[in-house]
C-alpha cells in the first residue's frame, strides 16, 4: 500500500489526525506550495521540507512501512503525533507522483529511516540472541510480586470499607463530597499499586454531576468495584481465565500466554478518549483470515496524542500478541510485516438479536466489560418511536438497538450514509446502547470511518 504505485486516500490520512485542529491545519499544508525536496521510496518512506515561519524549513519524514505502525519525525516543536506537517506531507503524497515523486531519501532523512529498519529487524531476533531470557534472580522477582499482591490486598480491604461507609451514610453524601473524596481514595489505590482500581474509583467522582439518575449509576459502579475487590480477595478459587481477568482489571501486569498471531488485519476504526489525565486511543482490527477482532490501545499523557496511529480502511500484514484473560480482545501490535494495503474484506455481519447474545455471553465471562465489538448487517438508523433519540433497526423491523446519546457526530454521518437504506455498521455494543464507528453501504468497498 505504501509503495509509490499505491496511495492512501485523503480520508485515510485525515483519520490519523490526533484532533480536529490538526486535521484542519494539516489540510492547509496538503498542497505543493510550502513543500520542497519531497520524495518517497518503495519501502514506504515519504519525506519533504516544509516552509514555516522561521528561516529554516521543517524536515518532515513519515515511515509507513515495517515496524509497529506509521512513524513520524519532524523538526517542528509540536508535541502532537502526527503533527500538521506530517499530515500535510501525507495528503500531498496521497494526491500522486506530481507532489511526491519516487526518489532516494536525502542525507537528513536516511539515518532515521535506517534506524527504524534496524530496530524492526532487532525485534525479530530471538530473545536469547539479545541476551534475554529468564530473570537473573527468579526468587527476587517472586518476592516483589508477593509484596505487590499484599499491597493490593490491603488496598482492596480499605476500599471495601470506603464503600461500606458510603452506603451506610447514604449516596447523597457523595454529591456533597464532590471529587475530593474519590481523588483521595484513588490516590490510596495508586499507593497500593492497583492502578486499575484507582482509575475506576476516580470515575466515581464525576457521576453525581452526570445528571438525573446519577444515584442508580453510582450504585452500579460501586457494585462493580465491590465485585472486583471480592474477585481479587478470592482469586485463588476462581477459574484461571477469570482470575487473569481480575488481575488485569486491578491493573497488574499479565504476561502473554498465547503465541503471536499473524494475519492481514483490517483497520476498522480509531478514536481517542481523554479523561484529563490520559488520552487513550482505541484501534479496532479484524483479521481477514482468522475472522478475529482485536483491540489495540495506545496512551498519551495529558495534552499529548498517543503515538500509535493506523489508517482506517486499510489492511496490514502484521503480527499481534493477544493479552491473556477471559474473552479479552486486547492485543499488542508486535510487528508490521508489510505496508498497509487496500482490501474489500468485510467482517461477517450478524443481526441485532445475535449481536446482543454475543455481548451477553462476553459479559458473563467478564462482568467489568464496558462494551463488545459487533458488526450489524442490514440495519437502518431510525428515530425511536417513543423517545427523542435514535436507534438502529433491522431492515425487517423485528429488532432495534438504541444508539448511545453522546454519539451525535457519528450518528449524523451514519444517517447521511444510509439515506434510509440498509447498511452494515461496525461498533461497540454496551449497556448504554450501540456506538457506531464505521459503516459500509452496498457499494462501498472500504469501511467509512464515523468517528
Amino acid at each position: 500500500m505504501t509503495q509509490q504505485g499505491v496511495r492512501w486516500t485523503t480520508d485515510q490520512v485525515l483519520a490519523l489526525a490526533p484532533d480536529a485542529a490538526s486535521r484542519k491545519a494539516g489540510s492547509r499544508l496538503g498542497a505543493a506550495g510550502p513543500w520542497s525536496q519531497t520524495g518517497g521510496s518503495d519501502e514506504g518512506a515519504v519525506w519533504g521540507l516544509c516552509k514555516g515561519s522561521g528561516g529554516k524549513p521543517y524536515q518532515t519524514i513519515v515511515d509507513t512501512g515495517g515496524g509497529t505502525g506509521p512513524a513520524y519525525k519532524c523538526s517542528c516543536p509540536s508535541r502532537k503525533f502526527p503533527c500538521k506537517h506530517a499530515l500535510g506531507l501525507l495528503l500531498l503524497w496521497a494526491a500522486g507522483d506530481a507532489g511526491v515523486p519516487p526518489g532516494q531519501a536525502p542525507e537528513w532523512a536516511q539515518p532515521w529511516l535506517d534506524g527504524r529498519r534496524a530496530r524492526a529487524e532487532q525485534k525479530q531476533e530471538p530473545a536469547a540472541a539479545r541476551g534475554g531470557g529468564a530473570p537473573a534472580d527468579p526468587e527476587a522477582a517472586r518476592r516483589r510480586a508477593d509484596r505487590r499482591a499484599q499491597r493490593v490486598s490491603t488496598g482492596t480491604t480499605e476500599l471495601e470499607q470506603r464503600l461500606t461507609d458510603l452506603l451506610r451514610g447514604g449516596l447523597a453524601q457523595a454529591e456533597q463530597a464532590g471529587y475530593g473524596l474519590w481523588e483521595e481514595t484513588a490516590a490510596r489505590m495508586v499507593d497500593a499499586q492497583a492502578p486499575g482500581l484507582a482509575a475506576r474509583v476516580r470515575e466515581l467522582g464525576a457521576i453525581p454531576a452526570s445528571g438525573p439518575g446519577w444515584p442508580a449509576r453510582l450504585l452500579e459502579e460501586c457494585a462493580l468495584i465491590h465485585l472486583l475487590d471480592k474477585g481479587w480477595q478470592h482469586r485463588a478459587a476462581l477459574p484461571a481465565d477469570l482470575a487473569t481477568t481480575v488481575r488485569s482489571r486491578i491493573g497488574l501486569p499479565t504476561p502473554p500466554t498465547s503465541p503471536p498471531l499473524r494475519d492481514r488485519w483490517l483497520v476498522l476504526s480509531q478514536y481517542d478518549r481523554a479523561d484529563g489525565h490520559l488520552t487513550t486511543r482505541r484501534i479496532w482490527l479484524h483479521g481477514t483470515e482468522t475472522d478475529r477482532t482485536a483491540l489495540l490501545l495506545s496512551f498519551g499523557a495529558a495534552g499529548r496524542a498517543p503515538s500509535l496511529a493506523l489508517p482506517a480502511g486499510l489492511a496490514l500484514d502484521a503480527t499481534i500478541t493477544p493479552h491473556p484473560g477471559a474473552r479479552t480482545l486486547r492485543a499488542d501490535l508486535t510487528e508490521q510485516c508489510a505496508p498497509p494495503a487496500p482490501t474489500t474484506h468485510r467482517p461477517r455481519g450478524v443481526d441485532i438479536a445475535t449481536a446482543l447474545a454475543a455481548y451477553g455471553e462476553a459479559l458473563r465471562q467478564d462482568p467489568w466489560l464496558e462494551s463488545w465489538p459487533v458488526t450489524l448487517t442490514d440495519v437502518i438508523p431510525t428515530r425511536h418511536p417513543d423517545a427523542d433519540s435514535w436507534q438502529l433497526a433491522d431492515a425487517d423491523g423485528k429488532s432495534a438497538l438504541p444508539l448511545i446519546p453522546h454519539s451525535s457526530p457519528a450518528l449524523w454521518r451514519l444517517i447521511a450514509l444510509s439515506g434510509g437504506t440498509p447498511l452494515t455498521a461496525f461498533g461497540e455494543c454496551g449497556h448504554q446502547g450501540f456506538r457506531p464507528l464505521a459503516a459500509w453501504t452496498s457499494t462501498s468497498a472500504a469501511p467509512v470511518p464515523l468517528t
